[in-house]
């Protein structure tokens, strides 16, 4: 096997369970990512801002095999997790596939444990789990209204513009998803007239961006709404379906797939197919999620963020030795808190090279090599985001008090 493909999928790995959650908040049009580990006990997240909302995604209400043989339970501690948030979220989006068979019985089931979550704004958009009653009208008749049963609307909240997308009805050869002609006219038509300074949040079942085609991870006709989006200063894609973080940023577009609060599923590639991942039972709440968007004082900011359902947070180290390693294709910590003053070093423990970059331009290290490394000394608080320009899927946050 080639280095090449050994590295894809070391840095697939490391895309899909690396530690703890991750806060994205964006501030100047920026999304910067920070965990949300332990999101109940965390208080620095409120500094940032007001939660805006929480995505949560496949639910699989109804599964009951070796990979998770109680869903319910971890959806229960999901929402334990959300309700305990120190400033509570304004809504909740559900990006698909809260049920397993589309039977009414899970979905009486999903629709009372949702009910206990304090925000009572909800949010849904169908997954292929979702649709696959025989008349595919159980998810309609519960979550239809929002979008007159079409599966696609628009609303918005707190200055922000919300696109919700169904790409799980007219599947492309190969699996992938779509969207059709006549939904992307009907975006068209929607975001005509906006402000390009319009905050726009776009979430869909399955990943609007080609992730593993060979397993369907993607969506045939995505580039046609990214088409539509490019003029916004800043647009946030969320989905599911894969079951683990994966993002990618692209000029003015962050791409951000949840982890599932059910069960992981494979890397893309490590194995025969997609499915339901069995992995120890100690393992298996660091692979299970939420993700949390806060809205900061900042005009037109916004911040997202991932937990895990074990997660507990990062801070600096008492030595004082505020390091983050790069290995395995991935920033650890993700996010590390520190004290106003302090110096940040960064490692590279990996074979390949890495970059450790401000989004905003405010710091920038060379190319390093195995053992190489960059420090930057921060004065001021707030979070500052780093991403690595060789592996734009390796990202960070400082956030500094």
């Amino acid at each position: 096997m080639s280095d090449r493909v050994l590295s894809r999928r070391a840095a697939l790995r490391c895309m899909a369970f690396g530690g703890a959650g991750t806060l994205f908040v964006l501030s100047g049009g920026v999304f910067t990512p920070i965990d949300l580990a332990a999101a109940a006990e965390r208080k620095s997240a409120a500094s940032l801002g007001k939660p805006l909302f929480v995505q949560i995604s496949d639910t699989h209400i109804g599964f009951n095999k070796e990979a998770n043989s109680d869903v319910g339970a971890t959806l229960r501690r999901t929402i334990e997790l959300v309700n305990g948030m120190p400033a509570q979220p304004e809504l909740i989006l559900h990006t698909g596939d809260i049920t397993h068979l589309s039977k009414p019985a899970e979905f009486d089931q999903a629709q009372m444990l949702l009910s206990g979550l304090r925000a009572t704004e909800i949010h849904t958009v169908p997954g292929e789990h979702d649709v696959s009653d025989a008349t595919v009208s159980e998810y309609f008749n519960r979550f239809g209204a929002a979008s007159q049963n079409k599966g696609y609307y628009s609303f918005d909240h707190s200055g922000v513009h919300f696109i919700g997308l169904i790409n799980v009805l007219q599947f492309k050869p190969g699996g992938l998803g779509s969207l059709g002609p006549d939904q992307l006219s009907w975006v068209d038509a929607d975001l005509r007239g906006r402000s390009d300074s319009t905050p726009i949040v776009v979430f869909a079942h399955m990943p609007l961006w080609n992730i593993y085609e060979p397993w369907g991870w993607g969506t045939s006709d995505a580039d046609q709404l990214f088409a539509k989006l490019r003029r916004f200063g800043s647009v946030t894609v969320l989905n599911g379906h894969i079951h683990q973080i994966v993002q990618k940023v692209e000029g003015n577009i962050t791409f951000h797939t949840a982890r599932s609060t059910a069960y992981p599923q494979p890397i893309a590639g490590t194995a025969a197919g997609p499915g339901p991942l069995k992995v120890p039972a100690d393992e298996l709440p660091r692979m299970l999620g939420v993700t949390s968007v806060t809205q900061v004082a900042h005009p037109r900011s916004l911040a997202l963020a991932d937990s895990t359902l074990a997660d507990e947070p990062v801070h600096a180290k008492a030595d004082g030795s505020n390091t983050v390693t790069m290995r395995n294709f991935m920033f650890a910590p993700t996010s590390l808190r520190v004290k106003s003053g302090s110096t940040v070093r960064w490692v590279n423990m990996d074979e390949e090279p890495h970059t450790v970059v401000s989004v905003t331009g405010l710091f920038r290290s060379n190319a390093l090599d195995t053992k190489d490394s960059f420090s930057f000394r921060f004065d001021k608080p707030g979070a500052y985001q780093f991403v690595c320009t060789i592996h734009p899927q390796m990202f960070g946050t400082v956030e500094v008090t």
